[in-house]
């Protein structure tokens, strides 16, 4: 499939709109645990780190010795207190040195993960993956809703969700009015400046800004030259990614033959996201956006450039630099969503393979972590099923298993701070059963 059939799919897949199937709702194969329901309504913000990131370098299984002979050249070094080594957590994992903002927040105990998360069945496809967990269906590819969408719809406000970034992502696509804030190039080439909904919550974000406020009022012009005005600070983050870009590609095809298609193609798997620098950015609006308007319940953010195929780095390096903008952006979330309720979800289309390659990468594979952060989060701890990575426990003999559905892990979370019903939660990601080993997930009300 060349490039241009997987954009138009992409765009007919992701811009549903109008989408109105419904599906109808399934029982459960295991009841809800009592005690799960929150005191009062939160609001959930998903992250979704495109392109695959490395989960087994973010969040180090240092004490188990496959892991070292598995990774000979880009191990992160168990922890010892130096700054080169990983941050330790417990007697099983350990930070990346990277991800050190996100270490108070472990001790706080808002900080939890499930270290073997993924879809139900392996696809190592970076756009079907991702497009079905944007839905909550494993292998479907025609058009559907996406399953944020349906939470929105049950929201019962006019307009509940809002994401930020990206043109048209397709886990806000469906019937329920949403608001999307393009960044950059996306914002010109899709032309949503001249949707009323969107113009006013840029409004809203720029309100502290006369001139731009003034300059959509007033017209300023085209749609475009309105949308290169809208932000100094967004201009110079743009310039900053590229010339980081940049950089990190004449270095990589410096150093590895045929690593310019690797490079395309990470771009491609990226699917639109930022990269990690324009997360915190996209974090810092987003923040501004909820806070000024309480019936926005849900955020999306994504974040590309997790495709390391080459030269992926250990404690410094490529991945370790993406890590650590992708920490700032985390720290940043939290400090904006620290309410009761609040949640904040990251996740990944699959993990990557347990092994590196002999570009001193990773490539693409199954299970992965799932992060979860807030007060109702059990934190302090991961849950769920972990086995370690003896070869005979990996799938294929290659990749982390997915040990729980990440629907599952969803559902918890949907239940303990959205207080959907049995009924919502099988109409939203169906065909998923309750997963009791997940039960400590969330703290008791």
């Amino acid at each position: 499939m060349d490039s241009t059939e997987i954009s138009r799919r992409r765009f007919l897949l992701a811009s549903g709109t109008a989408v109105a199937a419904v599906h109808a709702p399934r029982v459960w194969a295991q009841a809800a645990p009592a005690g799960t329901r929150p005191a009062g309504p939160g609001r959930l913000v998903v992250v979704f780190l495109r392109g695959a990131y490395d989960g087994l370098s973010a969040l180090v299984p240092y004490a188990d010795a496959d892991y070292y002979s598995l990774r000979p050249n880009i191990a992160i070094a168990a922890p010892d207190g130096s700054a080169q080594t990983a941050l330790r957590l417990d007697n099983t994992f350990a930070l990346h040195p990277a991800l050190s903002p996100l270490l108070p927040l472990w001790q706080q105990g808002v900080l939890g993960f499930v270290p073997a998360a993924g879809l139900p069945v392996p696809n190592r496809s970076h756009f079907d993956a991702q497009y079905q967990m944007e839905i909550a269906q494993s292998g479907k590819t025609s058009a559907a809703p996406g399953w944020l969408n349906k939470v929105a719809a049950f929201n019962g406000s006019a307009t509940s969700a809002i994401g930020v970034g990206e043109a048209n992502p397709a886990i806000l696509a469906g019937t329920a009015t949403v608001r999307l804030i393009p960044r950059g190039q996306a914002a010109q080439r899709t032309g949503v400046l001249a949707n009323d909904t969107t113009r006013q919550a840029l409004l809203d974000l720029y309100a502290g800004n006369d001139k731009i406020s003034e300059a959509f009022r007033q017209g300023a012009g085209s749609r475009m030259q309105s949308a290169q005005e809208l932000s100094t600070e967004q201009k110079a983050a743009d310039g900053r990614r590229m010339a980081a870009t940049q950089d990190n590609t004449a270095r990589v095809d410096a150093a590895l033959p045929g690593t310019q298609a690797q490079n395309a193609q990470m771009l491609a798997a990226s699917n639109g996201a930022a990269d990690p620098v324009g997360l915190q950015l996209d974090a810092q609006h987003l923040g501004t956006l909820m806070r000024n308007d309480r019936q926005l319940r849900i955020g999306f953010l994504s974040a590309g450039g997790w495709d390391t195929h080459a030269n992926q780095g250990h404690a410094t390096g490529q991945l370790a630099g993406r890590l650590g903008n992708l920490a700032t952006g985390l720290a940043q979330l939290r400090r904006d969503f620290s309410e009761t309720g609040d949640v904040i979800v990251v996740m990944s289309e699959f993990g990557r393979t347990a092994a590196e390659n002999g570009s001193r990468g990773t490539d693409h594979g199954f299970g992965n972590a799932m992060w979860l952060i807030g007060n109702r989060i059990n934190g302090g701890r991961w849950h769920g099923q972990w086995t370690g990575l003896a070869r005979g426990n990996l799938n294929d003999n290659r990749d982390l298993p997915a040990h729980h559905d990440y629907r599952a892990v969803l559902a918890q979370l949907l239940r303990g701070s959205f207080a959907l019903p049995d009924s919502a939660l099988a109409t939203v990601l169906p065909g998923v059963s309750w997963d009791t080993r997940l039960d400590g997930l969330l703290r008791k009300a």
